[in-house]
């Protein structure tokens, strides 16, 4: 892919990602990238000769030629998202604005020996269809899955409640598999980073956190418009912070853990004091970090959306009432149960764009 290759190039790719089918001018990706037109008008006949892009017509003259407009063809290329769940498997194609182009979900297992759950997790990759239009082989295969982990070396560590994955190299396992590139990200970290390129719903450069209830509990971090992993790559664990000392044993190993007592709650049926929880959490998370948003998402929150809304909003109101009156706005996530999936097709396409986060290179992305 010479074409894509070049800082210079994945800023110009990212205006247009940003611009969608309206498009951009030369002169408005100049402007955009602090590069001259000859740049890039150099960038862009590169970039059309590979297809990535195409002419989306003309702007109206203000005294002058009509401006040609780019978009980025967003059949051109495409991406895997693949989300391994406890118990199921989602795989997902998207195109490069992230638009899914067809999907796959299947009951899963991830606590069978790890060959297994291989086999499961390429079996779903192969599930999806391909052919002409699609933009011939995927560019890669991004997968989300619980942590902790380490995205960098694709390395899972002590998953919660599956001891047994510590030390397996899942990337490279399925890489081989599939002969194709592999990325490898906390389930949540994929959500927040696909919500951040989305812009809008807690996307844009705000800072924000997504919580996610779903067979577990967990937060992804985006600040000042950057996903945040930390330097040991285990930030976002947000579900086991202990609250109630002494409290019901959590998968982790320790007691009295948010997600524990939130999925207690689950459990016996009571969403608004699962939502007490969560909101008791996210208070504590949006007083540390100061974050503009909560974001909530996951199976458990989008099977009945309000309760949990309403519950974490309330919360955080509360918290508001005690401190400088500012309450935390709270939303529920766009994208249903495809959201982690579709986040993690992200972690292929990100450096397309150059949305890389500090420090990160490309070849550290497998």
């Amino acid at each position: 892919m010479p074409a894509l290759r070049g800082h210079n190039a994945a800023l110009v790719l990212d205006l247009l990602r940003a611009a969608g089918e309206a498009g951009a001018s030369r002169s408005e990706l100049a402007e955009g990238t602090g590069l001259t037109p000859q740049a890039v008008s150099k960038i862009t006949a590169r970039l059309r000769d590979a297809g990535l892009v195409a002419q989306a017509g003309h702007r109206p003259s203000t005294g002058g030629k009509p401006r040609t407009l780019w978009r980025l063809v967003r059949d051109a290329r495409h991406a895997v998202g693949l989300h391994l769940d406890r118990d199921e498997v989602t795989a997902v194609l998207v195109d490069l604005l992230g638009g899914v182009v067809a999907a796959h979900r299947a009951p899963f297992d991830l606590g069978a020996p790890c060959r297994a759950v291989v086999d499961a997790a390429a079996g779903a990759v192969r599930a999806l269809p391909a052919g002409p239009g699609r933009g011939g082989r995927p560019l890669g295969v991004g997968v989300a899955c619980p942590g902790p982990l380490d995205h960098r070396t694709g390395v899972l560590r002590r998953v919660t409640g599956f001891p047994h994955w510590d030390g397996h190299p899942l990337r490279d396992s399925l890489a081989r598999r599939l002969g194709l590139p592999v990325v490898l990200d906390k389930d949540t970290n994929a959500a927040a980073l696909g919500l951040a390129l989305r812009g809008g719903e807690g996307g844009g450069d705000a800072s924000f956190a997504y919580l996610h209830l779903g067979t577990g509990l967990g937060a992804g971090l985006v600040l000042d418009g950057v996903l945040y992993r930390g330097r040991r790559t285990g930030a976002g664990e947000f579900g086991h912070q202990v609250v109630q000392l002494d409290g019901p044993e959590c998968g982790c190993g320790d007691r009295g853990c948010l997600e524990a007592l939130c999925l207690a709650a689950v459990a016996r049926g009571d969403a608004a004091g699962a939502a007490r929880v969560l909101g008791t959490g996210a208070a504590g998370l949006a007083g540390l970090l100061d974050v503009d948003r909560v974001v909530l998402g996951g199976r458990t929150v989008l099977a009945d959306p309000e309760p949990y809304r309403a519950g974490v909003e309330r919360e955080l109101a509360a918290r508001a009432a005690r401190t400088d009156g500012r309450a935390v706005p709270v939303s529920v996530a766009p994208g249903g149960t495809r959201l982690v999936a579709r986040g993690a097709a992200h972690l292929v396409l990100a450096p397309l764009f150059g949305r890389l986060e500090p420090g990160t290179r490309p070849e550290d992305l497998g």
